[in-house]
């Protein structure tokens, strides 16, 4: 029987496959974040720490597998056809019953449904989680692409804040939107 405080590390469906970032993964990860760092800039604080090592890159999975080992976060990797279209996460920063996920994708995949897939497939793991009730999705008010994503899978935009600009395109106002498990479950088309 599982962990239930483990998240789930592998989802797959709609022509994606999405999984734990590992070890043997840092050279293509590496490569794929080169090729989107101009992309990712704007939005993504981590981008300013680039180009990593691979023995640092390296570190840094094998601590992503302790702290989901632990019960805590997951990171994971969106493939599409075999090749790395980007990452998404569910992260323990909501607090009880709650995750929060992100994405980023590959510019090769751009517009072609890979964050919305991902977004959704991993809703769908973590609303399934015994102890997840709810997923939110935040971002900066001014990335509009980000925000299209919540919204094509129905979540509700439930709260606009104040919160500090970490990346250069960044203006300052948090956009947080929710889906709870039984919206999630009357919603067979998110899916």
């Amino acid at each position: 029987m599982p962990d239930p405080d483990i998240l789930p590390e592998r989802m797959e469906g709609s022509g994606l496959l999405v999984r734990r970032w590992l070890a043997d993964d840092v050279e293509s990860m590496a490569h794929a974040i080169a090729e989107s760092v101009d992309h990712l800039r704007p939005w993504m604080d981590w981008v300013e720490r680039e180009p990593l090592t691979l023995e640092a890159r390296r570190e840094m999975v094998l601590g992503w597998e302790r702290l989901w080992l632990d019960g805590g976060d997951v990171t994971l990797a969106i493939f599409k056809d075999g090749e790395i279209a980007g990452g998404t996460g569910m992260h323990r920063r909501i607090g009880p019953g709650g995750i929060e996920i992100g994405y980023w994708v590959h510019p090769a995949f751009l517009r072609h449904g890979v964050a919305s897939t991902a977004s959704a497939l991993v809703t769908d793991a973590a609303l399934s989680h015994p102890g997840i009730d709810r997923v939110e999705i935040h971002h900066d008010k001014a990335n509009v692409a980000s925000a299209g994503i919540p919204a094509k899978l129905g979540f509700t935009l439930f709260e606009e804040y104040a919160r500090e600009s970490t990346a250069p395109a960044e203006i300052g106002i948090g956009c947080a939107w929710r889906m709870e498990r039984d919206a999630w479950k009357r919603r067979p088309a998110a899916r």
